[in-house]
Order: structure tokens, then sequence, then C-alpha cells
């Protein structure tokens, strides 16, 4: 027995006092509605209506009975509008870097909510992102890829402590624009006002973000050939203290344009593309293959992440310099 089509017939039928009219109520024919009042009367042991009178009555037995079918037809109803609401407003979780700006990933989140999607970000390092994807506790993700491989570039540089009174880092040419940093710039050159020794080098910080094995690999690779100093590359640690240390002239950090200005620091990209962030936007593999990722999010989602914009052609994958840097590190 259908208990909720069953208890529907009862309720109109006491509502309507008629039959028939209960009938074209709930849009059924009036023998099929006839035959649910008995078979619940059956159910419960005993009648619901009078059907001795002319018009139909309610017996003692029906009255008693319902605001108990009422209630049962009432929460049966607003289970279905939680169950239609939860299909509707499923959240996406989406797994981005750590240390995205938040006015970016609101934008990202508003984006969904205008396309009726609930859109959840979650900070996680890389290789969480790879194991969020693959057992499905991430719906989309921004994957760390080679950068000459990637959809998404993200150039990186050296942050340090900005001068005082000069919101631009101190690495800008004659024609405005910033020099890139080459880390042979980072060698410690001798001082005219000592004995000739070397002073020391600042510690060049990373952050978990680039603490991926192809990433630190290249990078190791391309300060040995700069000449640096062995044990300069260092983990940060906590994004904060590494800034704390940063800002306080004490390190350089490397990390994209959009962190460092977040926080106050001097920004200057580094001039090898190879040593730049790259990412794909991924989505979690379903029954029928990985899940398709629209457009306008993968957009969204680089420019989250710090995505180069209208990068001239010699930064670009595809140009001779980028080609030629990315095969040196390449190959170490």
């Amino acid at each position: 027995m259908d208990l909720l089509a069953h208890l529907e017939a009862y309720v109109a039928t006491v509502d309507e006092s008629s039959f028939s009219r209960a009938a074209d109520r709930l849009g059924i024919a009036q023998p099929l509605l006839s035959r649910r009042i008995k078979t619940l009367e059956a159910h419960f042991g005993g009648l619901l209506f009078d059907r001795s009178r002319r018009q139909v009555t309610t017996t003692e037995l029906g009255l008693l009975l319902l605001p108990y079918a009422q209630d049962v037809l009432d929460r049966a109803q607003r289970l279905g509008q939680v169950a239609r609401s939860a299909r509707q407003a499923q959240m996406r979780v989406v797994g981005v870097p750590t240390g995205c700006a938040p006015v970016a990933l609101a934008r990202v989140i508003r984006a969904g909510t205008e396309r009726g999607i609930t859109l959840g970000m979650r900070e996680l390092p890389p290789a969480e992102r790879v194991s969020g994807l693959a057992d499905g506790s991430l719906t989309y993700a921004l994957m760390r890829v080679p950068p000459e491989h990637a959809g998404v570039r993200v150039p990186l540089g050296l942050a340090s402590a900005a001068p005082p009174d000069a919101p631009e880092p101190a690495t800008t040419g004659a024609s405005g624009r910033r020099r890139a940093i080459h880390l042979e710039d980072l060698r410690p050159r001798r001082s005219r006002a000592t004995t000739g020794e070397l002073p020391a080098a600042l510690p060049i910080l990373t952050l978990t973000e680039d603490e991926v094995p192809y990433a630190q690999d290249r990078l190791i690779r391309a300060a040995a050939r700069a000449g640096l100093p062995k044990g300069l590359l260092r983990p940060a640690g906590p994004a904060a203290t590494a800034l704390a240390e940063t800002l306080a002239g004490g390190a350089v950090l490397l990390c994209a344009e959009p962190f460092a200005r977040q926080h106050g620091a001097s920004w200057a990209p580094l001039a090898d593309a190879a040593l730049h962030r790259g990412y794909d936007v991924q989505g979690a593999r379903g029954r029928r293959g990985p899940v398709d990722v629209p457009g306008w999010l993968a957009v969204l989602l680089a420019a989250a992440a710090g995505a180069a914009t209208g990068a001239p052609d010699t930064a670009r994958p595809g140009s001779a310099a980028a080609d030629a840097s990315a095969r040196l590190a390449a190959r170490g």
C-alpha cells in the first residue's frame, strides 16, 4: 500500500466532504479514491466515513486519526523540499593553493552562486589537492604541472622588505618596467669596505606550494648553476613566519606577486620562466571520466592563483626565450 497516496485520499475527502470532489482535487478517478479509502479502513480496522447519509461524514475514528494523517503528509512534503534543495545547492569543493587572495576567491564563489552552483573553497598544499581529486573529496582543483606544459602560468619572483616610502620594488629599470631577477644576481659580492670577505647572502625561503619534487629539483639545479652557496634555499615553514622574516629583512621569499603585495612586501619576477608555477584546472574522476571544468571557473581560478595576464612574448611558453630556459632547467 502506498501509505502517502492513501492518506492524501483520506484527508482530501475529509476536507471536501465528498468523494467526487476529493477525486477531482487529486486528479484521480472516483472509484480509485473509494478503493484507497476502503484499503485504509481495512488497514486501521474501522470505518473512517459514515456512508449511510446523503452527505459523507467523518466517523469518530476518522476525526481521531485526522491530525496524525495531516502531520505525516506535512512531514513528507517538507522532506521532499529538503531533498530538492540539497540537490540544487549541493556544494562543489574546490582545492586551491594556500595564500590566494580572499577577494579573488570571493569572485569565484559569487560567480558560482550566479549560476546556481554552491562552491566551497579549500586551501590545500599540492599533494593534498592530488589526493582530494582522487578520493572525491574535491570536485575541482588547481593542480601543479611544469609551466611549459601548463594551461595556467603564475610568475614567481622574490619578495623582500619594501624600502621606506617606496611602493614599487627597487628592481625597476629606466624604462619603468620591473627588471627581472636572475639567480646569479643573488650571489654575495665582495664588499669594498671590508677585507675582501664575502658577506653572507640572504636565505631564499620556499613556500609549501613550491615544495613539489620537480619544482624543487629545478630550483636546486638552477641555484647550483648560478653559483649560489649550498644551503641558501630552505623551506619557509608557516607562511606567516616566513613573511615576518622577509619583512624584517632577514630573508627573501619565493612567491607570486599577489601574495607579496597583499602583505606589503616588495617583489620582482624571476627571469627563468622554467621556475615559475604551472597549473591545470582539473575535475574529479567520475564513473564516466573526469568532471568537466566550466570555462568561467577555470578563468577565475587562474586569476585567484595569480596567473599572468598580458605577458610579453619572451615570457610565454613557446617563445624562444621561454623554451630555451625550460630546456635548460629540465636538463639541469
